[in-house]
């Protein structure tokens, strides 16, 4: 049983990796910390299975550090114009990026597309949801 669930959730994460990234669910609690309301997201068990994983996953650079050449980035499934930071989307459309030795790609706002391996992130609410380490340009 849990060889076909991890080949259903491996079968999904080739087809799109966004909507399976996507099935979170949300709760929203002040955080006296922040001194703000924030929201908690949990993950479903077909995302966690996922944590560990190497994953393709194409989207948009949504830069950290001005338009310049980076090794470390923010890809957003939707332009920056309608990223969850600018639009309303959800945290779960978006994920930090580690370029894999350093390598640096020039900023565009051209689709891309890399492949690196998923950390998930259910903690620690100043943090993104995902992020993808060792990752490489693969278009």
């Amino acid at each position: 049983m849990l060889i076909c669930m991890l080949l259903s959730v491996w079968g999904m994460a080739q087809k799109s990796s966004w909507a399976t990234l996507g099935l979170v669910s949300t709760t929203t609690s002040f955080d006296a910390a922040y001194g703000i309301e924030v929201k908690k997201v949990k993950v479903s068990p077909a995302v966690k299975a996922m944590q560990g994983t190497e994953l393709e996953v194409d989207g948009y650079i949504i830069p950290l550090t001005g338009k310049l050449a980076q090794n470390h980035f923010m890809l957003s499934k939707f332009s920056e114009k309608m990223c969850f930071f600018c639009g309303k989307a959800g945290p779960e459309t978006a994920m930090q990026v580690f370029l894999a030795g350093g390598k640096k790609i020039p900023y565009t706002d051209e689709k891309i597309k890399v492949k690196g391996v998923l950390r998930i992130n259910e903690n620690d609410p100043s943090g993104l949801l995902y992020t993808l380490e060792a990752a490489q340009i693969i278009n």
